[in-house]
This record gives structure tokens, C-alpha cells and sequence, in this order.
């Protein structure tokens, strides 16, 4: 996702933007006369097990760059896309064509690639090859210094947001339907994976409904679903909760919201959370990974210990019960997230690309 916002990003300050990957990006609908889509053909022969996707990758990158005069390569995660780009600029070099890889770490290419051992020595190297390489959060950027051995200079260029986006009137008709005699509205957004420990939310949810009348939104889908689904008939609270599944238009529902819960394991920034204070609405998170990062203590939110359920619970009724805190975080919220607004973001990644090719040319 950041990807693709960030490509419309650049082609609306006039770059020529090339996506190259086996999918349209979901939010790159519509037509933008500077945006290019390169879709990659993967054959399958009965020889293989699995389709040789990275190599088609490369290929496609290939032609890519020969055929369309491009100035670098921006992938984004480490796995496959660093080490097919690193193919990719071999091949264009034997064509006379130097063409620079920045390769942009979001996390589970890291966290996961850094505990499977299988991928580290191919992942190391097409890392130190990349001209330069950036990372979403500060903790991103020193678990990978941690699983691997590189030996240049990681960049922090974080996440981003676009305030515009969230930072929307509620619509009051989806207000009152989803709690229609003014209950506070709980909300929790992911891919229902077990890392997000999204059965917390529930149990946050049940001890503060004892004193607060609220409901609880869960936007998203995977494999946890059911499982919570089942755990909430068990402690009787269906009525209170709903399950929207995966949804676009996350700014319609967070403009609803009066507090999110993001109590993951692990969190290499927290994009979900960033997207709730740009829609003025305090984050009740665990302190894992990048999230304290974005969430700050006693100011947008709070954060607890991973698993400490309790303080999580005892934390949101502190906002909740209290008028005067919630309208501080609210503000607080939206004014951290404008820190990480698109425009403030994009001129990062626009002075990396100048620095890189500026070497380029220095070197050729």
C-alpha cells in the first residue's frame, strides 16, 4: 500500500511512475497519465513444483528498464523484489544501462526472513548490493541491523499518512446505526493474524463495556477470524460487536471511532494505528516494536506491556470516563499524525532518489 501511494504521490509532482508486479494495486485504480502498469507473466511448467516468480520478476524488470529509459528501482521488501532487482541490474548493465536499486524494508521481510535462516545469506546480499536501503521505523531498521550483516548505512524514512484522507467529519446516519443510543465506538483493524493477539481486543473490550456502554468494530479478515468470532458467542457479547471484514474506505469508519486497539506482539510501525490519530482518534497499543514510535505515552494514547490485558483495559476507561483527556488526545493525535502526513514524507524519498543518481553519474 505504501507503495502505490506513494507512486501516485510522485506522478502527481510529474515523475514517470513504472509499478511492476504480478497484481494491479488495489488503490491504483482510475487513469493518471503518469502512472504505468507492467504486469508479470509467470509460465508454469509441469517441471516445477512452484513458478519461477522470481525470475520472471527480473525479466520483467528488464524490459522494463530498457524499453521505458528508466532512472532507478524502488522495491519494496526485501523478499523477492531485492534480490530479482539485483538480477534485473546485472542484466541492463551488460546492455550499458546502470541503473540504481533502493530497497525499502517494511518488516515481516525482515522479523520473518531474520528467524528463517533459509533466505538470510541471499536477503544479506541483495541488501548490500542496493544503492541504498531504506526502513519504516527506527526499531525496523535495528532488527535489521541485528538478523544480518550489513554493511552500509540504513536510512529511516517512515511510514506515512494522508491527513486529508482521514481527517474527515464523521458520518452521523453510520454513527447511529452502529451504536444507536451513544455508545463509545471501539475499533481494531488488521489481518487477523496471530501475532496481532487480536483476542486481547475482545477481552479489553468486555472489561470496559462493564463500565462504559460501548461497542467494538473489527475491520479486516484472516486466519484468527473465526476463532474470535466463536469467542465472542462464548462470552455473550455478539450483540455489541461486529465484524465489517476487509474495507477500503477505512476513513469513513475510523471518523466513527472514539478509540483504537492495536495490541500486537510485534509491529515494525503501525501504519493501522497512524491512520487512526489522523482521524483523531487516541491508540491504546502494546509497546512492541516501532509502535512507540508513533503512539506517544500519555499524550496520543497509551501503551502497555504485550499481553497486560489489564492495564490495556484500565487505560482505555481513563479516556473513555474522562472528557477533558479524550478531546487532549484527540487533538494530540491528529497533531502527531500530521508529522507523518504524505507531504512532509514524499521529499524524503525525492532527495534519496536525487542522492542516488547523483552518485551514479559521479561514478560513471
Amino acid at each position: 500500500m505504501l507503495a502505490t501511494e506513494l507512486g501516485k504521490a510522485l506522478a502527481e509532482k510529474g515523475h514517470n511512475i513504472h509499478f511492476i508486479t504480478y497484481q494491479q494495486p488495489v488503490r491504483l485504480g482510475g487513469f493518471h497519465a503518469n502512472i504505468f502498469y507492467h504486469e508479470v507473466s509467470v509460465p508454469t511448467y509441469p517441471l516445477f513444483d512452484y513458478p519461477p516468480y522470481e525470475t520472471a520478476l527480473s525479466s520483467a524488470m528488464v524490459d522494463v528498464i530498457m524499453n521505458h529509459k528508466l532512472d532507478l528501482l524502488h522495491v519494496h521488501y526485501a523478499i523477492p523484489h531485492a534480490s530479482a532487482a539485483y538480477m534485473a541490474r546485472q542484466i541492463a548493465l551488460r546492455h550499458g544501462r546502470d541503473i540504481p536499486v533502493i530497497t525499502t524494508l517494511h518488516g515481516t521481510d525482515i522479523t520473518l526472513v531474520g528467524r528463517d535462516k533459509t533466505y538470510s545469506p541471499v536477503v544479506t546480499f541483495s541488501m548490500n548490493e542496493s544503492a541504498a536501503i531504506t526502513a519504516v521505523s527506527k526499531n525496523l531498521r535495528d532488527e535489521t541491523y541485528n538478523n544480518f550483516k550489513i554493511e552500509k548505512e540504513i536510512d529511516v524514512i517512515y511510514n506515512f499518512v494522508d491527513v486529508k484522507r482521514f481527517n474527515k467529519k464523521p458520518i452521523t446516519p453510520f454513527r447511529q446505526v452502529i451504536a444507536p443510543n451513544g455508545e463509545k465506538i471501539l475499533t481494531h483493524a488488521s489481518n487477523f493474524r496471530a501475532v496481532k493477539r487480536v483476542e486481547d481486543v475482545l477481552h479489553v473490550f468486555e472489561n470496559v463495556a462493564k463500565v462504559v456502554d460501548c461497542k467494538l468494530l473489527f475491520i479486516g479478515d484472516g486466519p484468527e477470524r473465526s476463532k474470535i468470532e466463536s469467542m465472542c458467542r462464548q462470552l455473550g457479547v455478539c450483540e455489541d460487536v461486529r465484524f465489517l471484514g476487509r474495507q477500503e474506505e477505512m476513513e469513513d469508519i475510523l471518523a466513527i471511532a472514539d478509540l483504537f486497539i492495536l495490541p500486537s506482539e510485534y509491529e515494525s510501525f503501525g501504519l493501522v494505528a497512524l491512520e487512526a490519530m489522523a482521524s483523531r482518534v487516541p491508540v491504546i497499543s502494546s509497546n512492541a516494536g516501532g509502535l512507540p514510535e508513533i503512539n506517544i505515552q500519555g499524550v496520543t494514547g497509551y501503551l502497555s506491556p504485550v499481553g497486560d490485558v489489564e492495564d490495556m483495559s484500565a487505560n482505555a476507561l481513563k479516556i473513555l470516563t474522562n472528557p477533558e483527556l479524550f478531546a487532549r488526545m484527540q487533538e494530540n493525535a491528529l497533531a502527531h499524525a500530521k508529522e507523518f502526513d504524505i507531504e512532509n514524507i514524499v521529499p524524503q524519498y525525492e532527495n534519496l532518489y536525487r542522492q542516488v543518481l547523483h552518485e551514479v553519474i559521479h561514478h560513471s
